[in-house]
């Protein structure tokens, strides 16, 4: 039996890992193109992109890693049906419980890997990933200077080039617009040639310029509306600097990032759930008071109320007879403002509440899907196990085709659930533990029928069955 376990096992690791893999790299592919216009570009360093790869593949091994376990397993029984490797072993009286044993128990381990992944690499990857990603996308692009066009990248400066010399340094008919001072085209330099060079710590960028003028509108000088005084300066050689510190990516800091629920291991999302709740008591009561404080009407008669809780207190419009009729109108204004602000308030004060709420629910998910995640790679092995076994069709064809489809049902229920539960529709725990309900019995049900040996996708057993239905029926 140990050789057996030992070949059902390097029969089944070897497409496990393999599928793995590519599900992984279609996802990531998937991440590349979604995302390729805030990467090109800008001059990211090439550890700079691998990093931002490396932490984006991880955030992908909840969706590949249960995708690896349906394939691989179907393809595995799938290759032992299609060479009768497995109808020889059930020949020689081992069934397939036996024979799924040992995957049975890896499964088991693979379940307790993906929650450790789940609540302690897969935080610390999103907060990598995430904070790198912002970083990435609010870079500004790579200095690039054109030909013939003006380039207003570097902030303050317009700056326009006619030629550009094969050496790629060497600049012709330059203009440089100076917009420091936020007063408008006051500033311009030009020159006929120039040479552009970075500093040593490649923080500036340097343009050494020849032959040109320097142009400039006086304005800090007093009358200068009526005189419109104006200044030109040549020079053989002037030197100007450019900071080139945005171009840089620059590090946010990571502990801003690290209050997402999607950066929380188990322990931190229940402190964050108790805490928020706490906060949106604390919350309600405070908004309640304001409400009713808020209206004189109710402020007045607070402690009749209080005495009185069980009392039904109307509203008489004649009260408004009672009045003088001057101070009328007064009365009814201060009463509808009063009533329009009491009830922009309400709308506010709900709406806070409402997104403290929907907070909280976003908490709840990630909670779940924490345990959810490790159980469906378990129960995704019990629909791809006996599938195989079924069809008893091995290689990418048919094990990809039915794979995939199930995948896709499974993937698109937990998507509808947790937007239910996102929404208050449900309970979190019922939108994230939907999904795992209805694979549940969809895995008993084909364990039962491949180990029973169910012709399942047999057209000609479905043909018979349908026959003796008809049949039954006529004779009735």
């Amino acid at each position: 039996m140990k050789k057996l376990d030992s070949f059902i096992l390097k029969s089944y690791l070897g497409p496990l890992l393999m599928t793995f893999f590519i599900a992984l790299f279609i996802l990531l592919m998937q991440f590349v193109w979604k995302y390729i216009d805030d990467l090109v570009g800008k001059g990211l360093e090439w550890y700079v992109i691998v990093k931002l790869l490396l932490y984006a593949s991880s955030t992908f091994v909840p969706l590949a890693l249960p995708l690896a376990i349906l394939l691989s397993s179907l393809m595995m029984f799938g290759n032992l049906g299609e060479h009768y490797e497995l109808v020889t072993m059930k020949a020689a009286g081992i069934s397939l419980s036996r024979i799924m044993r040992p995957l049975i128990v890896v499964s088991i381990f693979i379940s307790a890997i993906a929650f450790y992944f789940s609540n302690t690499v897969l935080p610390f990857a999103n907060l990598k990933f995430l904070s790198l990603l912002f970083d990435v996308r609010e870079k500004k692009l790579a200095f690039n200077l054109k030909e013939g066009m003006f380039y207003d990248g570097i902030e303050g400066f317009v700056i326009r080039v006619g030629k550009k010399d094969k050496d790629g340094n060497t600049i012709r008919d330059i203009m440089v617009y100076d917009h420091t001072k936020r007063m408008g085209n006051v500033s311009l330099t030009t020159a006929e040639w120039g040479r552009m060079e970075l500093s040593p710590d490649k923080k500036f960028l340097v343009f050494r310029l020849f032959n040109g003028t320097n142009y400039e509108e006086r304005i800090d000088l007093r009358s200068y509306e009526s005189t419109k005084p104006f200044q030109r300066t040549t020079f053989k050689e002037q030197y100007q600097t450019f900071d080139l510190s945005a171009f840089q990516l620059t590090r946010t800091d990571e502990n801003l990032f690290k209050k997402n629920y999607e950066m929380q291991n188990i322990s931190q999302l229940v402190f964050s759930i108790d805490s928020i709740n706490n906060i949106l008591e604390d919350e309600q009561k405070r908004y309640q008071n304001s409400y009713i404080n808020s209206l004189q009407f109710f402020a007045m008669l607070g402690n009749s109320l209080k005495q009185k809780s069980t009392a039904t207190v109307t509203f008489n419009p004649s009260v408004i007879y009672n009045f003088p009729t001057d101070n009328r109108f007064n009365i009814l204004e201060t009463a509808r403002n009063a009533a329009i602000a009491a009830k922009q308030n309400l709308v506010t004060n709900n709406e806070i509440l409402a997104n403290k709420s929907k907070l909280i629910r976003k908490h709840q998910i990630v909670y779940h899907k924490k345990f959810s995640f490790s159980i469906a790679c378990f129960l995704l092995f019990f629909i791809g196990a006996p599938l195989g076994a079924i069809i008893r069709k091995g290689g990418l064809g048919m094990p990809a085709v039915i794979s995939t489809l199930f995948f896709i049902l499974f993937w698109v229920i937990s998507f509808v659930g947790e937007k239910y539960a996102i929404e208050g529709e449900v309970d979190p725990w019922q939108g994230i533990w939907f999904a795992s309900a209805v694979l549940l019995p969809i895995g008993i049900f084909l364990t039962y029928k491949a180990t029973n040996d169910a012709s399942l996708f047999d057209m000609e057993a479905w043909i018979r069955a349908f026959q003796k239905i008809y049949k039954r029926d006529k004779g009735l």
